[in-house]
C-alpha cells in the first residue's frame, strides 16, 4: 500500500472536524441503559452556561475523556453524562449588563419577563461551552445532555427541599451571611475570594465609665480593630478570662465611643490573647463569631450596614447615609478629634470578595433558608472512612475531613430571579408558612387561597448536589439509574471540593442511600510556564482554543496528560505542546513508511516460530506498555500511562524497531521472512494505535481509517490487555538481551560522534566480554550490530584472542567504551588523521576557553548580578555550565587521541 494514502504532513484541522462528525452520527458516544457489558459511568462537572473554555476545563476534560475512551476499548458500557449550569448569579448578571445596553433594567421588566430574557440569552449563547468541549475532543453522550434548570432536574430539586424541610433539616433564621452589595445577593462561604490588602490596625479605646479602676486599665480598654465603621453595632467588648492583663479588672461596661451608650464587658476564652492588646470588640450582627459569641452570652444585634453597603440610622445621625468605607475614614478622624485613637499600625490583611464582581463582601445578619448539614456531613465523612469512596491523591482527605468537621450551616436562598425559586408560601391570612412539590391552592391551616410565594432562589450549588442522580431521571426509578449510580468517577478540580463534591455525597448518601462516585480524582492547576497562576492582570492566560487552532487538540491532550502528575501543577507552554505535536507528526511519519509495506487486503498471521529477536523483543514491549497504559490511567497516574506510551513509540518503535526491521522488510528474495515482518509490524502499529488513542483520539482515527488489516473505527477496537495472545509474548529475557544489544550500539555511535567520524564510514569493532551470555548475545545478533551501528567488521573475541589483541599496536589505536561486562573497541587506525584531530581539537577548546572567560567575568560583576533579570542571569548560567560541560568532554577527547599518537 502507497504511504500517499496518508498526506505526507498532519493538518488537524479538517481532519478533527471530520472525524468528530463520524463518531457522533455513528452514536459511538452513546451508553445503554440496559446491556450485558459491564458498566462505567462519569458525570461531567458542569461548566457554566455562562463559560468559555478554560485551561482548567481543557485538563479536567481530557483527563475524563481518556478514561471513558479507554473504558470502551476495554468493552465497558461507557456514560460520560454532560450537561451545564444554569449559574445563577453569573448568568443573571451577564443578562442584565445585556440589559442596560439597551438602557433597561431586570426591574423595568418584572421578574417573569426577566427570566424570559434570560431563557432567550440561554436559547442564543448557552451552548457555546459545549462546542467548545467538543473541540476538545470530549465523547460525551450528547443525547442525554442536562441544564440544571431542565423540568425534570427542577422537579428533584422541589423534592429534595420540601423532604429536607419536613424532615427538620432545612430552616428559616437569622444569621451572619457573606453579603455582595453589587449583586444584592447572599454568597456561599466558598464563593468568596480572599485577598491580601494593605490596611491598618486601628487601635481605640473604650473608656470606662470613670475612671476609679484599676491601675492597668486606668482609662478604658483598648482595642484593635480594621473595620472601625462597624463599632456603631458593638454590644460588648471581651476579654479572655485568663489574660493577665485583665486579672484585676473590675468594671463591667465601657463607654461606646462616638455614641452616648454604655456596652457590657464580658469574659471569654475564645478571645485571642495573642490579637492587639487582647480586648475584643463584640459586634454580632457583622461578624460571624461575634454573631456566635453573642447568641452565647446574650447580647443585642445592631446591623449598622444595609445591603447597599450603606451606614443605617443606627450607626448616628453624623455617620448615617455614608458608604461604608468613607465612613471608616469618618469614624477615624472623629476618634481622633476626641482622643480617642491610640494609634494605627499598617497591617495586610486578607479581605472577602464576591467571586462575580469583586465587590467587598459585607458579612451581615439576614433572615435566610439554610440546610442543617451537620447530621448529612457526618454520612458524608463516614463513607470516606470506611472506604467507600476514595479520594486521590489521597492527601485531599485530610483536608475533606477537616472541611467537614468545622462545616456550618449551608446558607441556600439567594436575593435573585434567575434559579429555581424556593418551594415556601406564606399564607396572607393566617402566616402559615406552606411547603408543597405542587404549586398549593390554599393555604393548609386555613385554607386561604392568599399565597404568596417566597422570592427567593436557591444557590445554584445546591442543585448541583444533586447531579449524579438527578441527571439520571431521579425521583423516579430509571433503568439509567439503576444501571449507572453510583457512579465510578469524579474528575475535579480541588477549588471545587468543598462547593461541590462535599454536598453531592452528603445528597447522594441522603436521597440514594449510596455514595454518588466510588473514586473523586483531585487534578492540580495547570499555571503558566514559570508556575504562576494564570490571569487576565498578569497577561500570562493561554486560550486552549488558539492553542488547538495552532497545534491540533491531539498534541494538546496529550501535552496535559503528560504533565498531570498527581499532587503536582502542571506548568503549560506552547512550546510544550509544540514538543508533542512533532511526536504527533512522528507517529504519522512512521505510519506512512508503514503503509508502504503493508498490502491492502493481505493480512499475515504473525508466525511465532518464525521470530527474530528483535521482533519477539518488540511484541513484548508492546505487551509491557499496554500495560504501563492500563496501570497508569486506572490508577490516575495519567503522565505515567503517557509516558510509557511515549517512549514506547518514539524511542523503541520508532528510533530502533523500524530501523532494525528494515532489512528483513526490503527482502524481496526471502517472502516467509517479510511476511512475518509485515505481520509484526501491522500488529505492533495497530496495538500503538489503540493505546494512544485515549490521550490523541483524532489521528489516531485518521490513521487507523487507512490500515488494510483492521475495519471499522478505532473506537471500536480491544485494548492490547484484552488480547491474551499479545500478552502471553511477554519475555523479560528477550528485552534484556535486546536492551543490551542496543545499549552496545549507543556506545558505537557515541565514540563516533565524539571522534567527529561521518554517520557514513564504516568502522571496524572488536568486543571482548568477561560473561559468557553476553558473549553469545552479541553473537547471535551481530548482524543487528552490525547495520545499525554501521560497521564494516564485528568481531567477538575469545579469550585465547584478548591477549594477543591487547599487545597490539590496534588496541592503542582503538577508542573504548564499556556495557555491564563487555568492552567496545572501535579501530581508529585510517579512519582519523590523529595529526589533524589534535590541531581541530586544539582550536576548539581555545574557542570555548575564550567564551568561559566572557562568561564568567559577566557572572562575577556584581553590577550585572544586581540589575540583570533573573531569566537573563539564569540563562548565562545555564550557557557556563553547557561550556564547561563540553571543554571537559573536548579535553578528554584531546588526551585520547595524544595517547594513540604514541
Amino acid at each position: 500500500m502507497s504511504s500517499d494514502s496518508l498526506e505526507k504532513g498532519y493538518n488537524p484541522a479538517g481532519i478533527e472536524k471530520k472525524w468528530y462528525e463520524f463518531w457522533e452520527r455513528e452514536g459511538f458516544f452513546e451508553a445503554y441503559d440496559k446491556s450485558d457489558r459491564p458498566p462505567y459511568s462519569i458525570v461531567i462537572p458542569p461548566p457554566n452556561v455562562t463559560g468559555v473554555l478554560h485551561m482548567g476545563h481543557a485538563l479536567n476534560i481530557t483527563i475524563q475523556d481518556i478514561m471513558c475512551r479507554y473504558h470502551r476499548l476495554n468493552g465497558d458500557n461507557v456514560l460520560w453524562m454532560p450537561g451545564t449550569d444554569h449559574a445563577g448569579i453569573a448568568t443573571q448578571n451577564v443578562v442584565e449588563r445585556n440589559l442596560a445596553e439597551k438602557g433597561l433594567t431586570r426591574d423595568q421588566l418584572g421578574r417573569e419577563n426577566f427570566i424570559e430574557e434570560v431563557w432567550k440569552w440561554r436559547e442564543k449563547s448557552g451552548g457555546a461551552i459545549i462546542n467548545q468541549l467538543k473541540r476538545l475532543g470530549a465523547s460525551c453522550d450528547w443525547d442525554r445532555e442536562r441544564f440544571t434548570m431542565d423540568k425534570g432536574l427542577s422537579d428533584a430539586v422541589r423534592r429534595v427541599f420540601v423532604r429536607l424541610y419536613k424532615e427538620n433539616l432545612i430552616y428559616q433564621g437569622q444569621y451572619i451571611i457573606n453579603w455582595c452589595p453589587r449583586c444584592k445577593t447572599a454568597i456561599a462561604d466558598l464563593e468568596v475570594d480572599y485577598e491580601d490588602q494593605d490596611s491598618f490596625l486601628y487601635y481605640i479605646r473604650y473608656p470606662f465609665e470613670n475612671n476609679k479602676n484599676s491601675k492597668k486599665n486606668k482609662n478604658g480598654l483598648v482595642v484593635a480593630t480594621t473595620r472601625p465603621e462597624t463599632m456603631f453595632g458593638d454590644t460588648a467588648v471581651a476579654i479572655n478570662p485568663e489574660d493577665d492583663r485583665y486579672a484585676d479588672l473590675k468594671k463591667k461596661t465601657v463607654k461606646l465611643p462616638l455614641t452616648d451608650r454604655v456596652i457590657p464587658i464580658i469574659k471569654d476564652k475564645y478571645v485571642d490573647t495573642e490579637f492587639g492588646t487582647g480586648a475584643l470588640k463584640v459586634t454580632p450582627a457583622h461578624d460571624v463569631n461575634d454573631f456566635n459569641l453573642g447568641e452565647k452570652h446574650g447580647l443585642e444585634r445592631i446591623k449598622v450596614i444595609d445591603d447597599d453597603g450603606i451606614m443605617t440610622e443606627q450607626a448616628g445621625e453624623k455617620f448615617k447615609g455614608l458608604d461604608r468605607f468613607k465612613c471608616r475614614d469618618a469614624a477615624v478622624a472623629a476618634l481622633q478629634e476626641q482622643g480617642l485613637l491610640v494609634k494605627k499600625e499598617p497591617l495586610k490583611n486578607s479581605v472577602g470578595h464576591c467571586y462575580r464582581c469583586k465587590t467587598v463582601v459585607e458579612p451581615s445578619l439576614s433572615k435566610q433558608w439554610f440546610v442543617k448539614v451537620a447530621p448529612l456531613a457526618e454520612q458524608a465523612m463516614n463513607a470516606v472512612k470506611d472506604g467507600r469512596t476514595r479520594i486521590i491523591p489521597e492527601t485531599w482527605s485530610k483536608t475533606y475531613f477537616e472541611w467537614m468537621n468545622n462545616i456550618r450551616d449551608w446558607c441556600i436562598s439567594r436575593q435573585i430571579w434567575w434559579g429555581h425559586r424556593i418551594p415556601v408560601w406564606k399564607c396572607a391570612a393566617c402566616g402559615e408558612l406552606v411547603v408543597e412539590e405542587i404549586d398549593p391552592e390554599k393555604c393548609t391551616s386555613c385554607g386561604s387561597t392568599e399565597l404568596v410565594q417566597e422570592t427567593d432562589v436557591l444557590d445554584t450549588w445546591f442543585s448541583s448536589a444533586l447531579w449524579p442522580f438527578s441527571t439520571m431521571g431521579w425521583p423516579d426509578k430509571t433503568e439509567l439509574l439503576k444501571t449507572f449510580y453510583p457512579t465510578n468517577a469524579l474528575v475535579t478540580g480541588f477549588d471545587i471540593l468543598f462547593f461541590w463534591v462535599a454536598r453531592m455525597m452528603m445528597m447522594g448518601i441522603f436521597f440514594m442511600d449510596e455514595v454518588p462516585f466510588k473514586d473523586v480524582y483531585i487534578h492540580a492547576l495547570v499555571r503558566d510556564e514559570k508556575g504562576k497562576k494564570m490571569s487576565k492582570s498578569k497577561g500570562n492566560v493561554i486560550d486552549p482554543l488558539k492553542v488547538i487552532d495552532n497545534y491540533g487538540a491531539d498534541a494538546f491532550r496529550f501535552t496535559l496528560a503528560a504533565f498531570a502528575a498527581q499532587g503536582r501543577d502542571v506548568k503549560m507552554s506552547e512550546d510544550r505542546v509544540e514538543g508533542y505535536r512533532h511526536f504527533v507528526n512522528k507517529l504519522w511519519n512512521a505510519a506512512r513508511f508503514a503503509l508502504m509495506h503493508l498490502e491492502e487486503g493481505k493480512v499475515c498471521e504473525i508466525d511465532q516460530n518464525n521470530l527474530t529477536t528483535v521482533e519477539k523483543w518488540i511484541l513484548s514491549r508492546t505487551a509491557a506498555t499496554a500495560e504501563a497504559v492500563k496501570s497508569g490511567i486506572e490508577n490516575y497516574k495519567f503522565n505515567e500511562a503517557a509516558g510509557s506510551v511515549y517512549q514506547f513509540v518514539w524511542h523503541e518503535f520508532c528510533d530502533w524497531y523500524l530501523e532494525a526491521e528494515k532489512p528483513a522488510l526490503y527482502d524481496k528474495n526471502n517472502t516467509a521472512r517479510q511476511d512475518t515482518a509485515k505481520a509484526v509490524l501491522a500488529a505492533v502499529l495497530k496495538n500503538i494505535l489503540i493505546m494512544l488513542h485515549p490521550f490523541m483520539p483524532f489521528v489516531t482515527e485518521e490513521i487507523w481509517d487507512i490500515l488494510p488489516m483492521v475495519q471499522g473505527s478505532v473506537m471500536k477496537a480491544v485494548f492490547p490487555c484484552k488480547d491474551q495472545t499479545l500478552m502471553k509474548m511477554r519475555d523479560p529475557e528477550t528485552e534484556n538481551n535486546i536492551n543490551f544489544i542496543f545499549e552496545l550500539i549507543s556506545g558505537i555511535r557515541n565514540i563516533r560522534s565524539e571522534m567527529n567520524i561521518q554517520p557514513s564510514m564504516k568502522l571496524n569493532v572488536k568486543m571482548e566480554s568477561s560473561d559468557p551470555l553476553e558473549k553469545t548475545c552479541i553473537e547471535k545478533n551481530s548482524a543487528m550490530i552490525q547495520n545499525l551501528a554501521n560497521l564494516g567488521d564485528i568481531d567477538c573475541l575469545d579469550q585465547s584472542e584478548i591477549a594477543a589483541f591487547h599487545g597490539d599496536d590496534a588496541s592503542a589505536s582503538s577508542a573504548t567504551a564499556v556495557v555491564n561486562s563487555t568492552t567496545i573497541h572501535v579501530s581508529l587506525k585510517g579512519v582519523i588523521d590523529f595529526e589533524k584531530e589534535e590541531s581541530r581539537l586544539t582550536r576548539e577548546i581555545e574557542k570555548i576557553t575564550k567564551e568561559l572567560l566572557s562568561v564568567s567575568k559577566r557572572l562575577n560583576n556584581e553590577s550585572f548580578l544586581d540589575k540583570a533579570p533573573e531569566a537573563v542571569v539564569a540563562k548565562v548560567k545555564a550557557k557556563q555550565e553547557m561550556l564547561e560541560i563540553k571543554n571537559d568532554k573536548l579535553k578528554d577527547n584531546l588526551n585520547r587521541i595524544r595517547g594513540m599518537k604514541k
